[in-house]
Formats: C-alpha cells, sequence, structure tokens
C-alpha cells in the first residue's frame, strides 16, 4: 500500500504526506469557518488555510500547542500511558471520533484516531480524509460495493456522496497507516446539523479485528450461556437474579422470566435460601470465591455442586455475582456407592486383621464380635459349638436342641439388663430344630429376620433372649453361619436397632464374606489350640512330676508354658538323685519351639538323666551329651542347639559343682541373719559359658563352690528375665533385686517370683528351679578310713554293726555288713592303699567303699566251682541299686538299702 497520490508541499512525514488538493464541491471555507462553534473548546479546529504543510521539526510544546490550534485532541491519562490495561468495553473497543465537513475535510481528529492511524491531530486537520484511504476493497451497502473498483478519491468521494443523500453510511473501509500499511476499520458516520443550521458528518471507527474478537467472545458466551449443561446466573449487587440459564431454571423447577429480579429467598426453601444468601453476600464482600461446595438439590432431590464468583468490571467496579451450579447427584450417588465399598472393604481387612493373628479361638471370637459395633451393626453376637471353642474335632453329627452350644463373643452399643439377657457372654444357646439358628446351622446358609414374626421365630417360644432383643428396638438381624472346610462351626449373629437403617441384600452380602473369613479365622485358631494342648501334653509328660527332696536340700519348681498365641518351646527342668546323698540340678532350654523342639527336650532330659547315673563331673557331662549330636537331632540334615546349666551338689561336705552350655547365669542367694530371704545378697555366678549344646570344638569347665548353709541356687530359662524392647541385662538386675525380698518359703518365692518379672506381658516359656542347700542332720553320715591290711575287712565290719545299732537300724545290719565285706575284701585284693567306708542315713541307707584303684571293679559269672567272682553279684542283687563313680584319687562303689517299714533314717 502507497501513500496518497498527491502529496502536498513541504517535507513529508514518515509514512508521506496528506494531499493537499483545493476544495471541491460540496462545501467552501466560509461554510467550514462557521462551524466552529460545534467543535468543543479542548478541542478547537484551525482554519483550513492556517494548516502547515511542513510539520517535520515541530518541538514537543509547538506540536501541543497545534494541537490545541488545530482540532488534534490532547490524549488522557490512559492514552499516554500506551493503551495499557483499560477499564470499560469502550476502552477495549477504542472508537475513534473523526468530524468531517460536507467537502470530507476533517475538522476533528480524536487521538484514539492518532493512535490507530499513526496520524498526528496536525497533520489531518483541514485535510481532505480521502488521502487516508487504501486501495483495498470497501465492504458496507449496495453504494460501498459497486465503488469496490473505484480509485481510492473516487471512493471518498462516492462515499461521502452517499451520505450527503442519506444522511448515514456504514462500512468497513481499508486506511493507510502512517508507517505504510493498511488497517481494516469498520466506520459509522451520520450527517448532523448544528444549531445555525450547518452541516457536518461524525463519523465514529473502531478496528475490525477488535470488532471481531468481541463479537466472537460475546458468541461464545451466549452459545456458552444457552446450550450449557450447568446452571449459570448472574446477580447483582443487590443478589437478585439479572440472568438465568435455562438449565438453571429447569433445576429449580421454575421459568428463567420467573427468577429475573428475585433473591434466591424467593426461589428455594427458607433454610437453603439462608446459607446460599451468607455465602452470597461473603462473595460479594470479599471477592473470595466458593468453588465446587456441595449442598442438597431443593426439596432434597439429589445434589448440587454450586460455584460463586464476583463479578467487577475493567476499572475494578463490583457488578455482583455470578452462579454456576452443577447437578451432581449421579457422582455423588457414585462417590456414596465408592465410599460404601471402601468402608465395607476397611471392615473386612480390619476383621480379618484383628483375628486372623489371634491363635485362640475365645479371644478371636470376642475381637470378631466388637469390630462389628457399631461400624456395622448395634449388637453382635458369636456362637459356636462347645467342641470347637475347646479346640477339639469339627461336628460331624447334625445340628439338633441337644447340641451344646456357647456364647463366646458379644458386641453392644451400650451395656444394661437387657443386653445381658440377650447376649451374655458364655451363656449356653438353645434353639429349636426349625428355628431360624437351627435352620442356618442345619444349611449353612443365612437368613435377613426383618419384622417381628420371623424374631420371634429366631430361638425357641418364650426365649427371653428374644424378648430382651424387642425390648431393645432391634428391628433387622442377620443370621450368619460360620462356616470352615464346609462344616458349620457355629453362628454370627448381627442387628440393628431403632434409629438405624435395615440391613438390606448388600449388608447381607457382605456379612457372609466376614462370616466366611471368621470362620476360616476360628477354624485356624481351633487348630492351633488343638495342637499347642497336644504339644504341651507332650512336654508335661516329658517334664518330672514330683522331684525329691533329699536330705539337706529343699527343692521348688515351676513351669509356664508360652501364652496364648507362642509355641510350645523346648524349656525343661530337672532334680536328679545321686549317689552318696548329693543331688544334680539341670535347667535348659533347647532353640526352637513346636512339636519338634519339645521332643528334642525329652531326649535330651533322658540323656541327662542317664549319664548322670554315672556320676561324672558337670562338665564331663556336658561334654558327653554334646557329643552325642546327630543322635538327638530330628534328622540327619536337621540341627539342634540348647543351652544347659548343670550343677551337683554334696550336702555332706556343703560344696556345690556347676557347669553351663551357653546358659544364663545361676544365681546364690546368700542368707542374712534373719529368717528367709530377708537382708540377702543376690549374686550372678560368672561360670566359663562355653558353647550351647549342638554347636561343638567348645571345652566345658566346673567350678566349685563352698556354700554356706540356707544359700538358695536359682536356675531358670530366658523367658524368665526377655522382655521385649528390654536389653538382658535389665532383666537380671530386675531378677536379683525381686530375689533379696523376703519369702516365707520356696513354692511362695517361685510364685511372687513369676509374678514380679513377667507382669502384663506374654512371656516365652519359663523354667523356674529353686533349691534351697544345707547339710546332713547331725549324725547322719559316718565314715572311717583303714589301712590296705587283712584287719580291715574285721574292723569295717565291726563298726558298721555298731553305728547301725546306734542308728536303730538293727533290721538292716546282716545284709549291710555282709556287702561291706565283700567291697573291702575286693579293694584289699586289688588296690594298695587305704580302704574308705562311709554311711549316710537318709530316706535310703547309702554306704560308700572307696580305694586307689581308678579302674572299675568287673561284675561276672561265677560258676558252681569257682570259690570266688560272686561279690558284685551279692551286691547288685541284696541292695536296692548300686553303682561305681570316678574321684580325684580312685573309684568309689556304692550301693543303696532301703529302710525297714516304718522306719525313718532321720
Amino acid at each position: 500500500m502507497g501513500p496518497p497520490s498527491a502529496p502536498g508541499p513541504g517535507r513529508p512525514g514518515p509514512g508521506g504526506a496528506i494531499p493537499t488538493s483545493a476544495p471541491e464541491a460540496g462545501g467552501t471555507e466560509g461554510e467550514i469557518s462557521g462551524m466552529w462553534g460545534l467543535i468543543p473548546l479542548h478541542s478547537r479546529a484551525i482554519r483550513p488555510d492556517s494548516v502547515r504543510d511542513d510539520v517535520d521539526g515541530v518541538s514537543s510544546s509547538d506540536e501541543a500547542a497545534g494541537a490545541r490550534r488545530r482540532g488534534g485532541l490532547q490524549p488522557g491519562p490512559a492514552a499516554k500511558a500506551g493503551g495499557g490495561a483499560t477499564g470499560t468495553l469502550l476502552d477495549t473497543l477504542r472508537v475513534a471520533v473523526v468530524m468531517l465537513d460536507t467537502s470530507g475535510r476533517v475538522l476533528l481528529w480524536s487521538p484514539l484516531a492518532e493512535e490507530m492511524l499513526g496520524w498526528a491531530g496536525e497533520h489531518i486537520v483541514g485535510r481532505r480524509v480521502s488521502g487516508l484511504f487504501d486501495q483495498g476493497d470497501v465492504s458496507g451497502g449496495a453504494g460501498a460495493r459497486r465503488m469496490a473498483a473505484v480509485p481510492a478519491p473516487g471512493r471518498a468521494e462516492r462515499i461521502l456522496a452517499d451520505l450527503l443523500r442519506t444522511g448515514r453510511w456504514d462500512g468497513i473501509l481499508s486506511l493507510r497507516h502512517r508507517d505504510g500499511h493498511s488497517v481494516q476499520v469498520e466506520a459509522r458516520a451520520s450527517l448532523l446539523v448544528d444549531g445555525d443550521g450547518r452541516p457536518f458528518v461524525l463519523a465514529s471507527v473502531a478496528e475490525t479485528s477488535r470488532l471481531r474478537t468481541l463479537e466472537h467472545d460475546l458468541a461464545a458466551l451466549d452459545a456458552l450461556y444457552d446450550s450449557s449443561p450447568l446452571g449459570v446466573a448472574v446477580f447483582d449487587t443487590e443478589l437478585r437474579y439479572v440472568r438465568v440459564n435455562e438449565a438453571l431454571a429447569r433445576m429449580n423447577g421454575l421459568t428463567a422470566a420467573e427468577h429475573i429480579g428475585r433473591t434466591v429467598s424467593e426461589i428455594v426453601e427458607p433454610d437453603m435460601a439462608e446459607e446460599l444468601t451468607t455465602l452470597q453476600l461473603a462473595v460479594l464482600a470479599t471477592g473470595r470465591p466458593v468453588i465446587d461446595l456441595m449442598m442438597l438439590a431443593p426439596r432434597g432431590l439429589g445434589h448440587r455442586s454450586l460455584s460463586y464468583h464476583r463479578l467487577e468490571d475493567r476499572a475494578g467496579q463490583v457488578l455482583g455475582i455470578s452462579a454456576t451450579v452443577m447437578d451432581v447427584t449421579e457422582r455423588q450417588e457414585a462417590a456414596e456407592k465408592v465410599e460404601r465399598a471402601r468402608s465395607r472393604l476397611a471392615l473386612l481387612n480390619d476383621v480379618g486383621a484383628r483375628i486372623g493373628g489371634l491363635l485362640d479361638v475365645h479371644r478371636g471370637a470376642e475381637e470378631l464380635a466388637r469390630a462389628l459395633v457399631p461400624r456395622f451393626s448395634d449388637y453382635s453376637g458369636v456362637i459356636l459349638h462347645a467342641a470347637v471353642a475347646d479346640g477339639g474335632e469339627l461336628p460331624t453329627v447334625q445340628y439338633s436342641e441337644s447340641t451344646p452350644m456357647r456364647q463366646l463373643g458379644v458386641g453392644a452399643i451400650r451395656q444394661g439388663p437387657e443386653v445381658d439377657r440377650m447376649i451374655k457372654l458364655g451363656s449356653v444357646i438353645s434353639f429349636t430344630r426349625k428355628s431360624i439358628f437351627g435352620t442356618v446351622l442345619a444349611t449353612g446358609r443365612p437368613q435377613l429376620v426383618e419384622n417381628d414374626e420371623q424374631l420371634l421365630a429366631t430361638t425357641f417360644p418364650g426365649d427371653p433372649k428374644v424378648r430382651a432383643t424387642m425390648e431393645l428396638g432391634i428391628h433387622s438381624l442377620l443370621v450368619l453361619p460360620l462356616r470352615a472346610r464346609g462344616v458349620v462351626l457355629g453362628l454370627l449373629v448381627v442387628s440393628r436397632a431403632d434409629g438405624r437403617e435395615p440391613f438390606d441384600r448388600d449388608d447381607l452380602a457382605l456379612a457372609m464374606e466376614l462370616a466366611d473369613r471368621a470362620g476360616s479365622g476360628l477354624d485356624n485358631a481351633r487348630l492351633y489350640v488343638r495342637e499347642r494342648e497336644g504339644a504341651l501334653m507332650l512336654q508335661r509328660s516329658l517334664l518330672p512330676q514330683t522331684v525329691p527332696q533329699p536330705p539337706g536340700v529343699e527343692v521348688a519348681f515351676r513351669y509356664v508354658p508360652g501364652s496364648v498365641g507362642t509355641e510350645v518351646g523346648g524349656d525343661w527342668f530337672d532334680v536328679i538323685q545321686l549317689a552318696g546323698g548329693r543331688v544334680a540340678f539341670v535347667v535348659g532350654d533347647v532353640m526352637g519351639h513346636g512339636l519338634g523342639a519339645a521332643a528334642t527336650m525329652g531326649r535330651l532330659r533322658t540323656a541327662v538323666r542317664t549319664l548322670a547315673g554315672l556320676d561324672m563331673p558337670p562338665h564331663e557331662l556336658l561334654r558327653r551329651v554334646n557329643d552325642l549330636g546327630d543322635d538327638l537331632a530330628q534328622g540327619q540334615d536337621e540341627t539342634w542347639m540348647a543351652t544347659v546349666v548343670y550343677a551337683v551338689y554334696d550336702p555332706s561336705t556343703r560344696r556345690c559343682t556347676l557347669a553351663k552350655a551357653g546358659h544364663l547365669p545361676p544365681v546364690l542367694v546368700y542368707p542374712g541373719v534373719e529368717s528367709g530371704f530377708a537382708g540377702c545378697g543376690a549374686t550372678l555366678l560368672e561360670l566359663p559359658s562355653g558353647a550351647p549344646l549342638g554347636v561343638g570344638g567348645v571345652e566345658f569347665e566346673s567350678v566349685e563352690l563352698d556354700v554356706p548353709d540356707g544359700t538358695v541356687l536359682v536356675l531358670y530359662t530366658d523367658g524368665l528375665v526377655e522382655a521385649r524392647g528390654e536389653d538382658i541385662t535389665d532383666g537380671l538386675d530386675r531378677l536379683s533385686a525381686v530375689l533379696c525380698r523376703p519369702f516365707s518359703s520356696l513354692e511362695d518365692a517361685c510364685d511372687d517370683l513369676l509374678s514380679a518379672m513377667v507382669p502384663g506381658r506374654e512371656p516365652d516359656d519359663v523354667a523356674l528351679l529353686m533349691a534351697r542347700l544345707g547339710g546332713l542332720p547331725e549324725g547322719s553320715t559316718a565314715s572311717w578310713t583303714f589301712p590296705a591290711e587283712p584287719s580291715a575287712v574285721r574292723r569295717a565290719r565291726r563298726h558298721v554293726r555298731e553305728t547301725l545299732a546306734d542308728w536303730h537300724l538293727e533290721p538292716l545290719t546282716d545284709v549291710t555288713v555282709l556287702l561291706v565285706s565283700e567291697l573291702v575284701t575286693n579293694s584289699l585284693r586289688y588296690a594298695h592303699g587305704p580302704i574308705g567306708v562311709r554311711m549316710v542315713r537318709g530316706s535310703s541307707l547309702l554306704v560308700e567303699v572307696s580305694d586307689p584303684l581308678p579302674d572299675p571293679p568287673l561284675e561276672r559269672v561265677a560258676t558252681e566251682e569257682d570259690e570266688g567272682g560272686r561279690g558284685l553279684q551279692l551286691v547288685a542283687r541284696a541292695s536296692r541299686r548300686w553303682g561305681t563313680r570316678h574321684g580325684t584319687l580312685g573309684k568309689t562303689v556304692w550301693f543303696e538299702l532301703a529302710m525297714p517299714p516304718g522306719m525313718s533314717g532321720t
């Protein structure tokens, strides 16, 4: 697009000069000069003949003055800011105003026209407007379309002629910007007459790009407003409806016209209107929007999502608020279904978690009943077959009126006499075969009780439990079978009272899922109880039921199996009476739990008892047990480990010899001046630890101690001192502190020790053995040493006979003298050194004969012709038991004789 075709004199502007052709017909300078009174004072036009053709080099002050002289309006603050943020719709459209005389000369050129086309007022005013026309097309009325091929100057004259003829013209023009590019504008011009009757043309011009953008925006807004499925409304500052679309009108059940001019208080219920008005006032006052607020629809028919925004014009003036309303009934219903499904899954998971880890039928039933209240029901009860409750076999016969059923679990939202009558823990449940309970037990299918008639048929006529149920206002009941492996174990009964919706089919399906899971969990607990009881029975059968009470020693013991939920362990203890009035104390712990650990414990206990009869030192006994190795394991490929402490006490010498294999240290409690344990000092014996049995490659070592009378030896397993989250040394310190309390007896000491050491926690197996160590009663022993000469036999017989007479044991004199003679004779024959004879009176008569020869005597079979070789045979047949043990300086052969009836050795 080129510049105007006839540039005038003077230097051209940036985009060329406005043409300066002479006035044409239709207007004179006199006519123009008579129009000055029409122009506002701040935009007075200047006579055309005074317009300067050369506008270059004008200073800013001269330009401003020239603008005032020539009709160029001074721009306002917004225009000076360069067209920044504007306040009104007119600012957005930016409509320029141009005033022409009837010959087409410019009389007035607004600042917006200058911004639009780049021409300043002093360049334009007094010039013909035709110089601005581009060579492009003209659109408008029919006359405008005919001028499409007319040159630019001709088009301007034709438009002006149409305007003067019709009084108005509108259309689209292509005008030339000062920098040379075309600007499409839409123009509207009117022929007006001033107060003196002189005509002039007033035109408004706007860029088509801005108009089209605004038109598109308005069209899109109208389309969205009218076709949107969302309800849309506009309120004024008085919160009256100004505009409402059809979607919102349908939601409210009124026409759009019936909303206009009203407030929400005239459209919806008072309670809802009050809440909505409060929200609208807050949005109007603060400008903070409300987004996606969920509310009930009018009359409670569904749910709505509301959003409010404050409306402001471009200048920031508040116009009102807008509202967007969405019918979210389906979404809310879907969300509620999802929430119900989530809640049901959560309930299933919670119930499974609460009863899945419980390995006790009673606790599982209680947890199941409590887990359902109040989340699923108001009252709940778990009823089980008595055999299932006790860990017995599954029911194999048909349920009948005589089937023992027990209430093992209850749950209730409140307590009271009626609740106790309806569901009392531990009560016996009776029913008839044709009742609902009997039907569910027989068929394994659930029943939904929905009315009083069905409720009366729940158990049996006149059942006080049913009467209590009705008194509690229960109106809906579910009776569900608890099943496992196709067998009904019992019933799960849940109910809802007044104020709560009755159970429906969805609830029934959920309850059956709960019952099936619970049935499997209870059956697992039953199986565990049965296995655990079997393991405990095996373990108890392997443990000593009574322990010997040898002279000079008082013994008390306790064995506590692990609490419910833990498997039976391999803890054990034993008290073994040895020859010579000595006694052995053993406490051990096989690693692991279950039947395997119990069986290994039994084999280990047998091995220790067998080797203890050989009278070997504690460390030697542990070594031999450890050497058994694979014989004690359950299988060739399985390993085993056990910790053991083994102690031997001799009351006659008051010496105690101990050794341990990886076990916790024994405790010696030394008595004070007072009786019992008062004033005592408990000492942990730091013995050589050794490795647990079954490890191998580690030597064991014995420690020998002299103990004063009344000292208490305490042996125990780790279940007594171990606690979760606590260091083992804390438990040992606590054990020592408890043992220093005064106790009236060892039996009380055992009980108090268990209650103090394991309060409120679930311990592992505990084996506890306490022994008060003392000496033999005065005059209970007698001993002699004879030289290895023939007179030793005669002297030994004399001393034995005299001692038995002093002890009033004359009935034992002949057999005792005979056996002592045989043993002393053997020592004379094979040993070379002093011969010792010792007698101990206790629960039996013990006789020992020792010599320096380490080799044990050999019992041989003598023929009829042999004159000797019958000594040991005679000892074996005449005594209750006999044996040989090794000592530090040789061997000892001993035998025991039972006390005569009615006679006590002490």
